[in-house]
């Protein structure tokens, strides 16, 4: 199959609800002193996939307080369809965290994110070990932000040693760490995550690292635990396709990597 024929999954996409877009997009611009690509609409995402060849996207949701989690999953039943898999996400301040992922699994949904950053907590803390528990033994995708982040100073909450011990305590939860295992935190991502079986995509990532440094860690990487992943709004998705295979990291690489390792961590047909 070649490269124009391949099938794509962006594994690591955000979108909101229209009238929250509308006020969401400029304050996180203003926090990120950054213009995304897109205006964070279901329906610009969708163009966009379209324009990018992109068959499917994981629609991720950050729950920032405990109270949003049933307009989240209420949401990301509306826009569920066979393009957008929706992500909702639970608060970890949520009295009743164990309840709300099994009512995620419950409804249909293949995965939950979450952001230490916006939810205020540190990935190795033992009070999110009944999350991490529950996730696990519902079968569910945890797609978690790992690494520093933009908008935020970069405060140690969700680097690879923090990461290393969430997998040791949970060798089980599909965990995929985003943005290279850890996003501007790549030397510690190469001393204890890459080239090890654990998941993770690339978004957001190609265009602030080597790209010779970054073909190296996917080429030693286990071919199985990558998945294509663009962060959109923030990064455009064709520029991200065209990224992701200027990278030249061979046909079967790309058919997993961009496809097939998503597929199976989905859950799809």
């Amino acid at each position: 199959m070649s490269s124009t024929e391949q099938r794509i999954i962006d594994f690591h996409a955000h979108a909101f609800p229209d009238a929250v877009a509308e006020k969401a997009m400029p304050k996180l611009e203003g926090e990120a002193n950054l213009k995304a690509a897109l205006d964070g609409k279901v329906g610009s995402l969708l163009a966009s996939m379209d324009r990018a060849g992109i068959a499917q996207s994981v629609v991720a949701s950050i729950a920032t307080k405990p109270w949003q989690f049933e307009a989240i999953l209420k949401w990301s039943r509306g826009i569920a369809s066979d393009r957008l898999v929706p992500f909702p996400s639970v608060h970890p301040e949520d009295t009743d965290v164990a309840g709300r992922v099994r009512a995620i699994a419950d409804a249909g949904f293949r995965g939950v994110k979450m952001h230490p950053y916006y939810q205020d907590f540190k990935v190795d803390e033992e009070r999110l070990w009944p999350f991490y528990r529950a996730v696990r033994d519902e079968g569910l995708v945890l797609l978690l932000h790992t690494g520093f982040d933009i908008a935020y100073p970069h405060d140690r909450i969700a680097d690879p040693v923090r990461v290393a011990r969430v997998i040791e305590a949970f060798p089980d939860l599909k965990l995929v760490t985003s943005h290279l295992a850890a996003w501007l935190d790549w030397d510690e991502a190469e001393k204890h995550l890459w080239g090890k079986p654990v998941y993770m995509d690339f978004s957001y990532s190609l265009h602030m690292i080597d790209p010779g440094r970054a073909r190296a860690a996917l080429l030693a990487h286990p071919a199985e635990y990558v998945v294509f992943g663009t962060d959109s709004p923030w990064e455009d998705q064709a520029h991200a396709v065209a990224a992701a295979r200027g990278l030249d990291l061979g046909p079967e690489r790309e058919r997993l990597m961009f496809y097939d390792n998503a597929v199976r961590l989905l859950g799809l047909n």
